[in-house]
């Protein structure tokens, strides 16, 4: 005969197999030393354009990866700069208004548990080129030029200790006929950011990770007929391979009074794609102004913000990316992070009460059932 206990293990079992079981979710053209590669790696960058003055605001929050002691890169500008340093805020202040909305549901039955060229030296005078300014802002060594041909900036670089290969020479050149500044900043890594990058374990969401020289927020003003951002580079696959670089990410806060796009020019797409866009409210404008350090009366009244992000690939860019006002004018926000909580009674998930309430309850109901058969 069967016993008592015998029939509650079978029918705990067949309630423990019968439970749902939710599945467990989780939640710029480079020139260095031979043999010493450096490239660029993650950036993230706030453009604020003030279209009524023709004004761009550009603070660039890079990264690099080299094997060399030190480095520089040079960013072209259509005008002089102002040089000076930002602060580094309001880069998580404007990540923090693009992140996500967090939505609460209730849990359902059985539901689910810029483009630059580089060169490592000093800097700063021949008469085919003219130095405009040097600066020391931001932990840079920073010189603006000015040259009447890429040949003129190539024998001034090579005069300062600069190493200028022909490909950032023809990087330059077009820059240099348009008329435009050149600035170079310097950028050494210290030995102890050195020990400190090569003792760490390299980084799983990015291949970056040895190496990788991050730089103070810069920021750079300047006149422009259209905002852009220094997108051209050479061909920088060999380097990035040597470095073990495999993807890197631009992002860009673009900031002014509507939503916009960007392009290569000439009806060329630009990679980069749109993540968020929207009006930012006054106390927003007010504290992005106050982190970059810039007074109240810049740019324009009403901001909207539009967040590009570009998984930029190691390649030849064509082309600098020129931005304009959008033709679609709606909001764009990121998929929401759906929290599922409980709401009311449910059945329970833990299957240990489904096993103490058949050890407890069937046997008795077990006798229950005999007592009516022999009646």
């Amino acid at each position: 005969m069967v016993s008592r206990n015998q029939i509650a293990c079978v029918l705990a079992g067949i309630l423990l197999a019968s439970v749902p079981h939710s599945p467990v979710l989780d939640a710029c053209c480079v020139s260095y030393p031979s043999g010493m590669p450096v490239v660029n790696a993650d950036q993230t960058v706030i453009i604020l354009w003030d279209a009524a003055t023709k004004t761009q605001h550009f603070i660039r929050q890079a990264s690099f990866k080299s094997a060399a002691a030190d480095f520089g890169f040079l960013i072209p500008t259509p005008s002089r700069p102002e040089l000076d340093e930002s602060g580094d805020e309001a880069f998580s202040h404007l990540r923090n208004l693009t992140e996500p909305d967090v939505v609460e549901k209730s849990k359902p039955w059985g539901g689910i548990g810029i483009g630059c060229g580089m060169s490592p030296s000093a800097l700063p005078t021949k008469s085919a080129v003219t130095v405009l300014e040097e600066k020391r802002v931001a932990g840079f060594n920073a010189v603006v030029l000015q040259a009447q041909s890429a040949d003129a900036l190539a024998q001034w670089l090579g005069d300062h200790h600069y190493s200028f290969s022909p490909e950032v020479k023809a990087w330059a050149a077009p820059y240099i006929a348009k008329g435009w500044n050149i600035t170079a900043l310097k950028v050494a890594k210290d030995q102890a950011a050195t020990d400190s990058a090569d003792a760490a374990p390299a980084d799983a969401s990015s291949e970056q990770g040895k190496n990788k020289v991050s730089a103070a927020a810069l920021r750079m003003s300047f006149k422009t007929d259209q905002p852009l951002f220094p997108y051209r580079e050479s061909d920088s696959t060999a380097d990035a391979a040597a470095l073990g670089a495999k993807r890197r990410l631009l992002r860009i806060y673009f900031l002014s009074d509507a939503r916009y796009e960007g392009s290569l020019g000439a009806g060329k797409m630009w990679s980069g794609n749109t993540a968020w866009a929207g009006p930012l409210t006054m106390a927003d404008r007010s504290r992005v102004l106050g982190l970059l350090k810039l007074p109240e009366t810049t740019g324009p009244t009403q901001w909207w913000l539009t967040e590009f992000e570009d998984d930029w690939a190691y390649q030849p860019a064509p082309a600098d990316v020129t931005f304009s006002i959008s033709r679609k004018q709606t909001e764009i926000k990121r998929p929401p992070i759906i929290h599922y909580t409980s709401n009311g009674w449910q059945m329970p998930h833990d299957v240990t009460l489904y096993a103490l309430f058949a050890v407890v309850a069937i046997p008795p109901l077990v006798m229950r059932w005999r007592r009516r058969g022999r009646a």
